[in-house]
């Protein structure tokens, strides 16, 4: 394998390019920026980490038929040689007419000019659970107020 000469070049083309397919709604060409052996980690939920492209193309062939209006921006992003730290939104409407919306950072390792590597951090945007307090209170085990929950 040879070394890329100009590698964020060709990370910031590739990104561009996967903007671009996921748009136009084109599963092959959202699939052809993706390495065969391609691997996805999703650190915040470890048992939806993935390898491979098949996986890919069933995850988008299900997205796009489940939202047919879905758009995806890339807010910023920087690249530092193979890699390119990137801040996504995914929007539209789902077939039940609610609201679809994603945003999160993804991380792309590139090899040979195709997504190798990606470290998810998506997610769904809610707004149901309330304040910050509310929700450091959940992530410590806390009753409202700040008061320890004793294990049962």
């Amino acid at each position: 394998m040879h070394n890329d000469p100009h590698p964020q070049a060709t990370v910031n083309s590739l990104i561009g390019r996967l903007v671009e397919t996921t748009n136009a709604h084109d599963v092959d060409g959202i699939v052809e920026c993706f390495a065969e052996d391609y691997v996805n980690e999703t650190p915040a939920h470890p048992h939806r980490g993935f390898r491979g492209r098949e996986q890919v193309r069933r995850n988008w062939t299900r997205i796009l038929a489940a939202v047919p209006d879905l758009r995806v921006e890339v807010l910023q992003f920087t690249t530092d040689g193979n890699t390119a730290w990137t801040e996504w939104e995914h929007r539209g409407t789902r077939l039940d007419g609610s609201a679809h919306l994603l945003r999160g950072v993804v991380i792309f390792t590139v090899s040979a000019g195709l997504v190798s590597r990606v470290r998810f951090y998506m997610e769904e945007v809610e707004y149901a659970t309330g304040s910050m307090d509310a929700a450091i209170d959940r992530i410590v085990r806390t009753a409202p107020g700040g008061e320890f929950e004793k294990p049962s």
